[in-house]
Order: structure tokens, then C-alpha cells, then sequence
């Protein structure tokens, strides 16, 4: 049961192990050190998701997750990939509506030697979903902007990443910041950065779950975006 578990950390080798593993890169090697990860790294990540999934149902908030479907494999798919590299070195995860990993609309986590953070939002939408978050904030300028602000206050960094050069077709007419800007992101993401120490206690549960909570209306926002255009 969600509620019995508790979340206590990453453990103190779980960054040694992934840096190591980056070194190694050997699937000989990690069947041997398998243990370590699943001790320090994988068992520790559904034990947060777990607990983030039930304190969201117990607050109404519509986040779900488990160990199962929420967790991101170790392994990568290098069937399409010029790095051939058979594991990757950070650990992710994330809670969504349905609980999946191919969901939009999400609080995420991401954990490494190189990078601690935490985000929340929508990524990589494309075609009549990325159109209707599109026209959604042309529509609701202002609603958006409120939205923005809010989560900027709380110390949030939307995170622009390569925006498009000029506007998208069908967007030729928006004019003015911060509206085109907006129009031309590709992503709309809020991003947190921790620190590994973070991590490796209790507080990137607290951090995660009010994350969740202020980022409601934005994912909300886009949910109706994205909605309004899937077939039931």
C-alpha cells in the first residue's frame, strides 16, 4: 500500500554508482553492481513517487504515479541513438494524470551528478495538441500571465529551451512580448534547481508535492487545450 511507504532519500552512493556507471558503461559491470542501484537509486525514486502519488490524491490533485509506470528505465534506446551508450547516468521520473510516462501535463524529477532538478508543465506537444495550447494562450492572454507570474513568484524559472525563430503558421499576426514569445516556445515547463543534497533527504518530496500544487492551474490550462482536440 502507497500509504505505508515512506521516503527517506536517495542513498549516499547513488551518485558514486551513477558516476561510475558513466565510466564503465558495461552491462557485465552493472548486473554485478545491481544491487547498488536498485538499493540507492531505484528503490529510493518509486518510494518518492509513491508517497508524492498518494499525498496528491489525499489534496484532490489529479497526479498519479507508481513504480512500475512512472519510473524512467537505467537502459537506453540506442536503436535510433549515434551514442550507443547501453545505460543512461541520471535517474527521472514523473507523476501525470494516468499515471504514464507518455502523458502530458506532469510534475518530473531529475537527478544526477551533473544536474538536480525538479519541473513541471508540458513538453514536446506536437500538431493539434501543441496548436490548441497555442491559440489557448492567444485566446486567455491574460489568464496565462497570471498563471506565469504566480509560479514565478514562488521562485520557478519557465524554462524558454530553443524557442522557434519566428512565429508558427497560423500565428503570423501575434505581435508583442511576453505573447509571442510564449507562441514560439516549443515547450512550456517550469523548472526548479535543486541540490544533490536535496535529494538525498526527505525535502525533494515537500518541494515535489508543493510544486504540484502550484503548478494546478497551468496544468489544468493546458489540459484543456490538449483535450479539446483528442478523440474520446
Amino acid at each position: 500500500m502507497a500509504d505505508s511507504v515512506t521516503f527517506n532519500g536517495f542513498g549516499k552512493q547513488s551518485l558514486p554508482f551513477l558516476k561510475a556507471l558513466g565510466f564503465y558503461q558495461d552491462r557485465e559491470w552493472f548486473k554485478e553492481n545491481r544491487p547498488i542501484y536498485l538499493r540507492e537509486v531505484r528503490g529510493p525514486m518509486g518510494d518518492l513517487i509513491e508517497v508524492l502519488a498518494a499525498r496528491f490524491d489525499k489534496a484532490g490533485i489529479p497526479l498519479k504515479g507508481d513504480r512500475k509506470n512512472s519510473l524512467y528505465r537505467v537502459n537506453r534506446d540506442v536503436r535510433f541513438s549515434k551514442n550507443k551508450d547501453p545505460y543512461v547516468t541520471h535517474a527521472s521520473a514523473m507523476l501525470t494524470r494516468s499515471g504514464t510516462k507518455k502523458e502530458n501535463g506532469f510534475v518530473y524529477m531529475h537527478y544526477s551528478n551533473e544536474r538536480c532538478f525538479i519541473a513541471c508543465g508540458f513538453y514536446g506537444l506536437e500538431g493539434a495538441e501543441m496548436r490548441a495550447f497555442r491559440e489557448l494562450i492567444r485566446r486567455e492572454e491574460k489568464k496565462f500571465a497570471g498563471i506565469v507570474e504566480k509560479l514565478e513568484k514562488h521562485g520557478y524559472r519557465f524554462e524558454e529551451g530553443t524557442p522557434l525563430k519566428r512565429n508558427p503558421r497560423g500565428f503570423e499576426d501575434v505581435a508583442g512580448e511576453p505573447l509571442a514569445g510564449w507562441i514560439r516556445m516549443r515547450n512550456h515547463t517550469f523548472m526548479e534547481e535543486l541540490t544533490p543534497e536535496i535529494f538525498q533527504s526527505g525535502e525533494v518530496a515537500e518541494r515535489m508535492f508543493e510544486m504540484g500544487k502550484r503548478a494546478l492551474p497551468l496544468l489544468e490550462f493546458g489540459w484543456r487545450a490538449i483535450d479539446s482536440v483528442r478523440e474520446d
